[in-house]
């Protein structure tokens, strides 16, 4: 049994006792949450969403993403400039699909 979930944007495929990295969610770890924009479940796919699917999960924890190094250069104008970004996310377990 699997489901197709939408959250921050994002597109996840999910099975009962995935472990996914999702944008942050509001919530400490050990709290529960429930994504109710599922799109596909099994053989049944939304028009957009599927009618009272919900999946179930437990947020396991708060952390940030890996680095990303964002570097700009124009060339022959000594123009550089070095950035990085880690994104907070939010990895969950899904315990069920309703």
């Amino acid at each position: 049994m699997y489901a197709v979930i939408r959250t921050g944007g994002k597109q996840y495929k999910v099975t009962t006792g995935d472990v996914i990295k999702v944008e942050k969610l509001a919530g400490e770890a050990g709290a529960s949450v429930v994504f109710s924009e599922v799109l596909a479940k099994d053989d049944v796919i939304g028009t957009p969403l599927v009618a009272g699917a919900s999946v179930k999960a437990t947020i396991v924890k708060q952390a940030k993403a890996d680095k990303v190094i964002v570097f700009k250069k124009k060339r022959r104008q000594n123009y550089r400039r070095k950035k990085g970004h880690r994104q907070n996310i939010t990895i969950v377990k899904i315990a069920e699909i309703a």
